[in-house]
């Protein structure tokens, strides 16, 4: 009887023990999950850093909270001026740095009404029509504004912007996938900074507020959460418009040594409009350019490759002038005579008279995936996940809740 009465208190602990898992594990499957979705987590977009005044306009009124908790309704429009350390609003005098702008049916003009000496062409654009809220705040260099934005209404945004949405619905997808990747990796770099990017080509092209064309929200719906990583952290997802040859290993263009973002073959985009190109402009146009960035140089002689890289990419150019030589780096050349003039660093200098003229072919960076090469891999039948494995090899494709948002020093 004892051994009996033992047998049936086991047989009850045992049922009481897997009903107890039974009944958790099923709690948790119904019960929401505590981490933050991908759809719910938030972007800081910086529109500029630069601006001394600048104006914020909506339908509807709208609130501009300080710091302290004061409040002010605004009927349509409110002028923002920088006075020192602290902000005029509409000439009113406000003892704050910052402020907050919400409230009304939510969409918000802003213009930038004038700059400070520090914009750059980065903050070249002067104005947005943006979906709130927006923060104002004064910093270094000027006023800068952010608009806080869900992770994939910005990535939509970026769809829009970068590519278009007539392009294959896979090519779509990679670049909605990159452009997640991108700002995550962005978002851990400068979280101890006022925003995480800027919504330009300094970091990627955004389209405001907007209808979105029903490919790129099918291509981000599709995509939804979905991240390149490199042990479970976002990569700096680079990428530019054309390769025009192989991909540039980032070492030569940031001094970047990343095991996923050394050259790969990219023979997918000779259909480019920028596969070849040819441009020119004067040595007047180049001594001014230089001096504009603090080089003391004379009258300039000559202009000549003088290193490259393992693509066959310029590394160096070598610039004599009447006041002695000065190497620069191909991506300088670039950045100081102007994107516009030169596209790549993949170019050749044909000849030097009244001007120089130089050929060259693709456009920008060539670090990572090539938009245009991507485009023609989605034609030919290639998937997002192939072309993205391509374009950062060794990297793995995984859900927003698996992902690690720190950096590799971070606990």
């Amino acid at each position: 009887m004892p051994i009996m009465r033992g047998r049936n208190t086991s047989v009850r602990r045992w049922v009481h023990c897997v009903a107890s898992l039974v009944c958790l594990c099923v709690c948790f499957l119904l019960s929401p999950v505590i981490s933050v979705a991908a759809g719910d987590h938030a972007i800081r977009l910086g529109l500029t850093d630069s601006a001394s005044l600048l104006s914020v306009h909506s339908s509807s009124s709208f609130l501009l909270k300080l710091p302290a908790g004061k409040r002010f309704r605004i009927a349509s429009r409110v002028t923002i001026q920088r006075q020192g350390d602290t902000l005029l609003l509409n000439n009113l005098a406000v003892q704050a740095a910052s402020v907050s702008v919400q409230g009304g049916d939510g969409v918000f003009h802003v213009k930038v009404l004038a700059g400070t000496s520090t914009t750059s062409a980065k903050n070249s654009k002067q104005e947005w029509t943006v979906r709130g809220p927006l923060d104002i705040q004064s910093v270094p260099s000027g006023l800068a504004v952010i608009n806080r934005i869900p992770l994939e209404t910005y990535v939509a945004g970026v769809v829009s912007g970068e590519v278009s949405p007539k392009w294959p619905l896979e090519a779509l997808k990679a670049q909605a996938v990159a452009a997640r990747t991108y700002v995550l990796y962005k978002q851990v770099e400068n979280q101890l900074q006022p925003f995480d990017v800027f919504a330009s080509v300094q970091d990627q092209v955004y389209h405001g507020h907007a209808p979105r064309q029903d490919s790129v929200r099918q291509a981000v719906a599709d995509t939804q959460g979905q991240v390149v990583t490199y042990e479970r952290r976002p990569i700096y997802a680079a990428y530019s418009s054309t390769a025009a040859g192989p991909t540039e290993d980032a070492l030569y263009v940031w001094a970047l040594d990343l095991p996923y973002l050394k050259g790969v073959d990219c023979p997918f985009d000779d259909q480019a409009p920028r596969y070849d190109w040819r441009t020119a402009f004067t040595f007047d146009y180049l001594e001014h350019q230089l001096r504009q960035e603090g080089y003391a140089v004379g009258t300039v002689a000559t202009l000549t490759p003088y290193t490259f890289t393992p693509s066959g990419r310029v590394d160096r150019v070598r610039l004599l002038h009447s006041g002695g030589e000065i190497i620069l780096r191909g991506q300088d050349l670039r950045r100081i005579v102007g994107y516009s003039k030169i596209f790549s660093t993949n170019f050749s200098i044909k000849s030097v008279g009244a001007e120089v003229e130089v050929v060259g072919h693709g456009a920008g960076h060539a670090v990572g995936m090539c938009q245009w090469g991507m485009r023609e891999m989605a034609a030919l039948g290639y998937d997002y996940q192939s072309i993205l494995r391509h374009y950062y090899p060794g990297t793995t494709l995984l859900p927003f809740h698996r992902v690690i948002l720190t950096s590799a020093g971070q606990p």
